[in-house]
């Protein structure tokens, strides 16, 4: 505890908004509480409605909560409790005469959701005049060195114009981001130099781009709404991952009809109608057989989009031929069939991560 009164202590000598994360949990080592009552001199109080509503998300599990969980209801003095929809662990705004110290719990899934609240309530109303406006620009299919080159000519042109922009690029298996940002005095000057630079910057990328911030699985969801199309899905190097990603959309029942794990060549045949002897003559991962399972899971789903999915994860498997992160991608839609065959580097999970990413694109470009 010792620590934290010093860092706390540093940190209100020199800044007015202080945010620390962690240590709101109902275990003896979380005494972020504490730190703060003790430096600040205040008492912590139980705060019964905090208490209750605790009880009932462990009631909602049936569980009954334990009693160590009563440490998470108790309250700086003058301070107000943060309502934390994600876990069991309230925020603290405190106020020190006119500093912040905000107290957020430690897991990200928890503490982001709370202080985007924040950001825009409370924290906007005590912000100075000028303000700063993000953008983001969502790309795959391209790598972070081709979006650099490519955006060169642009990125020289915004530092110097009177409201500039910053740039950060952040790199992923199978996804570049672009995270512009600008900051002006005068109201809605930062917003519209970044609106222009999101059309300048989707104008030389292309279709690269697939969004300002939604993931590639929520764009292809709407996509897929909006025509009135439902997609089947016979994976076999990705074991699943592709209909995990598609399911992790709120309402994707609304267009993924199935999913199958055709993983063996007898689970190609049975689960997706490919000819044994096609798998026989080109082998499993080929681009025969990734459009065979296309076209055979869309038929027997009964659906306008069907995707195929066979390739070599690693670490063994691969030959001189079909080297280890060689995978296979079909898709058939209403409009025709393609097939890609892409040659990925790295560990496996690695293969089929960019093997996901791929088949999502690869859908998302023909529709």
């Amino acid at each position: 505890m010792e620590e934290i009164d010093a860092a706390l202590k540093h940190a209100l000598a020199r800044a007015d908004l202080v945010i620390a994360t962690g240590g709101l949990g109902p275990s003896d080592d979380d005494v972020t509480r504490q730190a703060v009552a003790r430096v600040l001199g205040r008492q912590l109080v139980e705060q019964r409605d905090i208490v209750h509503a605790i009880e009932e998300r462990f009631a909602a599990r049936g569980l009954v909560m334990p009693r160590v969980n009563r440490r998470q209801a108790l309250v700086l003095e003058e301070a107000t409790a943060v309502p934390n929809a994600h876990g069991t662990a309230p925020g603290q705004w405190v106020e020190q005469g006119d500093q912040v110290i905000l107290l957020l719990p430690g897991p990200p899934r928890e503490a982001l959701p709370m202080l985007a609240t924040l950001v825009v309530g409370s924290l906007a109303r005590r912000a100075p005049g000028a303000r700063e406006e993000k953008r983001t620009l969502c790309m795959t299919g391209v790598t972070e060195s081709q979006v650099e080159q490519t955006m060169q000519p642009l990125y020289a042109r915004w530092r110097t114009q009177p409201v500039g922009i910053g740039v950060t690029t952040l790199a992923s298996p199978g996804l570049v981001e672009l995270h512009l940002r600008a900051r002006s005095e005068r109201a809605g000057a930062a917003a519209e130099v970044l609106d222009r630079a999101v059309a300048e910057a989707s104008g030389v990328l292309g279709d690269h781009v697939f969004s300002q911030g939604e993931p590639l699985e929520a764009v292809v969801g709407e996509l897929l709404r909006e025509r009135g199309y439902r997609i089947a899905v016979a994976e076999s190097c990705t074991g699943g991952m592709l209909s995990g990603r598609l399911t992790d959309v709120a309402g994707s029942s609304a267009y993924l009809e199935r999913g199958v794990v055709a993983y063996s060549n007898a689970a190609k045949v049975e689960l997706a109608g490919v000819d044994e002897r096609l798998i026989e003559r080109e082998g499993a991962v080929s681009e025969a057989v990734a459009l065979a399972m296309a076209r055979g899971i869309r038929e027997r789903a009964r659906v306008e989009v069907g995707l195929g999915i066979t390739g070599i994860a690693g670490p063994t498997g691969g030959t001189p031929a079909k080297p280890v992160g060689t995978v296979v991608i079909a898709v058939e839609t209403p409009g025709g069939a393609d097939v890609r065959t892409f040659r990925f580097s790295g560990s496996r999970y690695l293969v089929r991560t960019h093997a996901v990413q791929a088949s999502l694109d690869l859908v998302r470009r023909h529709l």
